[in-house]
């Protein structure tokens, strides 16, 4: 019981040599250590808020980056669709003008056939009227019994009956 009694109720002395140990342990702590654990802890939270900070700006820029990737690959897509336009285009372009190009020259390849089947046709029913002319005349010499001394006259011959079945024909 003694034992117990003594440390339930301190002595005078003891109380107080604890409490100015604890007092000059708190000013020595003040003096010396609270300054640079205070200046620790400021210090601890400005680099957490400069990291929030910094963090928060990266989100930011990435949300940008983001935003700009987004639209540059919606340009490029734009420039896709424009280029892939410009090439149909063209070559649609290109298919008219060939078509347009083979019409017109057949079209002139048509007109120069028929030009040509057109003046040897003439020419065919020219040789065909000079050949009729000198059977003509040989026939109507034969028949008259006159017969042409000179080929001179024999043409001019000729030459009158085709003006004859010219002016006949029109």
């Amino acid at each position: 019981m003694i034992l117990a009694t003594s440390l339930a109720t301190p002595q005078i002395g003891t109380v107080f040599w604890t409490t100015l140990v604890f007092i000059l342990f708190f000013l020595v702590l003040a003096k010396f250590a609270w300054k640079p654990i205070l200046n620790a802890v400021k210090a601890r939270e400005e680099i957490i808020k400069s990291s929030l900070e910094s963090a928060e700006k990266a989100r930011e820029d990435m949300k940008r980056l983001q935003a700009d990737n987004e639209a540059i690959l919606r340009k490029a897509r734009e420039e896709r669709e424009n280029i892939l336009k410009d090439a149909r285009d063209a070559r649609e372009k290109m298919i008219t003008e060939a078509r347009d190009k083979a019409s017109e020259e057949a079209g002139k390849m048509i007109e120069k056939a028929r030009t040509e089947i057109e003046r040897e046709k003439l020419k065919a029913l020219s040789e065909i009227q000079d050949q009729v002319a000198s059977l003509s005349v040989e026939i109507a010499s034969k028949l008259l019994g006159e017969h042409l001394k000179k080929d001179d006259e024999q043409e001019k011959l000729i030459s009158k009956y085709l003006k004859e079945l010219g002016t006949n024909n029109n």
